[in-house]
């Protein structure tokens, strides 16, 4: 390298400065930027021209900065020009800084070393600069607000510093190269697991309490980050995953992914922050800590656990949602980062998630997730940019108790399927609580077609089927509907014998110890949501005691629960389960029952 010449230490100190080594560096980059724009724009992602000491330095580095932005190679020479067209030679010694930079020059390869320096010397001026503010409000005896007001100042021009580049290269950087742009295929880019989002992309996930959406999302991202397979989709390579959770309480985060089969040595990728005292995300300082966050962890993929608790303007204003894009998305999306963010249904569920309309308008997908009771849940995608990948999916919750806790590893969403193999239980007649379930039970049992509500809802407390009055009234009208129809056969015998085993506990809210913690349909949610009907309550079977005893004749019209004879229809059809003379209170009834006549009298009255 015969052209390049190091400044000595001796020819800095001429130069009259308090910071020789300072000078030394910024005199090092300007030499390299005025011969190479390549050299400038590694370096301008590190400094711009207020990082520079001097003006007369400050002044060189825009002028090069404005030959590079309109396209035009730099030399010492034209950027005298520039300087001069500017009327401002004088602050640069007529001419005689420029030359003199020009020629103590270093390579362009080793300008970026040089710049970090400068880079580093400037913040800690701004640094001293800001403890000379605040030690000076102090002496004024300013109050607290003025000072915490200085201190957020502060803050918040570093964090703009940090977000929003430097110079002109990063803008330059966002111009698509055409040749590379046309030689990706974009429809072979393989999604994320799940298939509910690509890698880069932002989606926000709706629902309401009862979805259980932090449930869904927490499996999602631990399988996400541990390589395991999720809705049917083949294993990744983990994905390394950034929680942000100011919802759920770490009890509630330990439960659930000890119920998924997770533990200290297999949580793989997943870095989980609960309730993180990051500012708002919806200010250039919240956006400067979740960035620093997501550097310190080297996350592919963020996800904020629920948007609302992360934000500090209202949720109905558009700019509150305008600020968090600028602030926190941005730099996540210019950086490849994807981001999942959870969000509560309005109160209109059919205008999707709560607050404006402008917090959709920057997602790449809109999923949707509501609860279908049994566990059986829709995940619908509303809004899409790409259109890749599906739009819908049926889901299955499943999840075993293991006494008073969550069974390991026995919680899991699945996609629902109905192929069906005979005599198997699928989609939804594999959920316990459900019509279908029921059909699908009186069916297996070879309960007849047209047989009435309360033969069936004795077989069901039998069978130890679970299933509301509404339910179980349903089933009945379905099967009598289908009787009629030819070709569907089912045996007229009736199981004489109760059946050994008891309800199997396929997912929450069916287990014995749900006593304890009402309305607890998933792990570490308490009364959020409608889990699975109990076993409804029935009368007792009136199978005989001794043996040899047999069944008592069991009539398909309504039977009065107090006398157990029947009903008069018109009276059963309205809802009524005794006679008018029957006294529910004491359960004494006369010998015989009223006339229907007179029943019909006191119905009407």
């Amino acid at each position: 390298m015969d052209n390049v010449r190091h400044m000595t230490r001796d020819a800095a100190d001429q130069d009259g400065s308090d910071t020789p080594h300072e000078d030394v560096s910024e005199a090092y980059v300007l030499g390299a930027v005025m011969h190479s724009a390549q050299a400038y724009n590694e370096c301008a992602l590190l400094i711009s021209h207020e990082d520079f000491r001097t003006l007369p330095h400050q002044l060189i580095w825009k002028a090069v900065s404005g030959l590079v932005a309109s396209g035009t190679p730099p030399h010492p020479v034209l950027v005298r020009d520039a300087i001069e067209k500017q009327g401002l030679l004088h602050r640069v010694d007529g001419g005689n800084l420029i030359i003199k930079l020009g020629i103590d020059t270093i390579s362009a390869s080793m300008a970026e070393h040089f710049a970090e320096k400068i880079a580093e010397s400037a913040r800690q001026r701004r640094y001293d600069r800001h403890a000379f503010d605040l030690k000076d409000a102090v002496d004024r005896k300013a109050d607290g607000d003025e000072l915490a007001a200085i201190v957020d100042r502060f803050q918040q021009a570093e964090a703009l510093r940090e977000n929003t580049g430097r110079g002109p290269a990063h803008l330059v950087a966002s111009l698509l190269n055409w040749e590379e742009f046309f030689l990706t295929d974009f429809g072979a880019i393989q999604l994320l697991p799940g298939k509910l989002m690509g890698p880069g992309q932002q989606i926000t996930l709706v629902g309401d309490g009862k979805a259980g959406k932090s449930l869904f999302t927490q499996e999602w991202m631990w399988r996400m980050a541990t390589g395991r397979p999720f809705l049917g989709d083949d294993p990744q390579d983990p994905v390394r995953i950034l929680y942000l959770d100011a919802e759920n309480g770490q009890e509630q985060v330990q439960e659930r992914f000890l119920s998924f089969g997770a533990g200290p040595r297999a949580m793989g990728e997943l870095r989980y922050a609960s309730f993180p005292p990051i500012r708002p995300l919806d200010t250039a300082g919240g956006g400067a800590d979740l960035v620093a966050l997501v550097k310190a962890t080297g996350a592919q993929l963020v996800v904020i656990d629920t948007v609302s608790r992360f934000i500090g303007g209202p949720e109905n204003d558009a700019d509150t949602w305008l600020s968090l894009y600028r602030h926190t998305l941005l730099p996540l999306k210019r950086d490849r980062i994807a981001s999942v963010r959870l969000d509560h249904f309005g109160k209109d569920k059919d205008r999707g998630g709560r607050g404006s309309s402008a917090k959709t308008q920057d997602v790449d997908h809109v999923w949707e997730l509501a609860a279908q009771g049994g566990g059986c849940l829709t995940l619908k995608r509303t809004h899409t940019r790409t259109g890749i990948g599906p739009d819908h999916f049926s889901l299955l919750r499943q999840a075993r108790r293991d006494g008073d806790n969550w069974m390991l590893g026995g919680t899991r969403h699945v996609l629902m399927t109905y192929d069906q193999e005979p005599g198997e239980a699928t989609g939804l007649a594999a959920i316990p609580g459900t019509v279908e379930h029921i059909i699908h039970a009186l069916d297996t049992a070879g309960v007849p077609n047209d047989t009435g509500n309360r033969a069936v809802r004795l077989k069901l407390a039998d069978l130890q089927v679970p299933g509301s009055n509404d339910k179980i009234a349903e089933a009945v009208r379905r099967r009598k509907a289908r009787s009629e129809m030819p070709g569907f056969d089912v045996s007229a015998e009736r199981s004489a014998d109760r059946s050994d085993g008891r309800f199997p506990e396929t997912f929450p809210g069916t287990h014995p110890g749900t006593e304890e913690t009402p309305g607890q349909t998933f792990p570490g949610t308490v009364a959020e949501t409608s889990g699975t009907p109990p076993v409804p309550t029935v009368p007792p079977s009136k199978r005989g005691n001794g043996e040899g005893t047999p069944d008592p004749q069991v009539s398909e019209d309504p039977l009065c629960t107090i006398c157990h004879t029947p009903l008069p229809a018109f009276r059963a059809d309205r809802g009524y389960d005794t006679h008018v003379s029957c006294d529910p209170a004491t359960g004494s009834h006369p010998d015989r029952p009223a006339h229907p006549h007179e029943d019909a009298h006191h119905g009407a009255a």
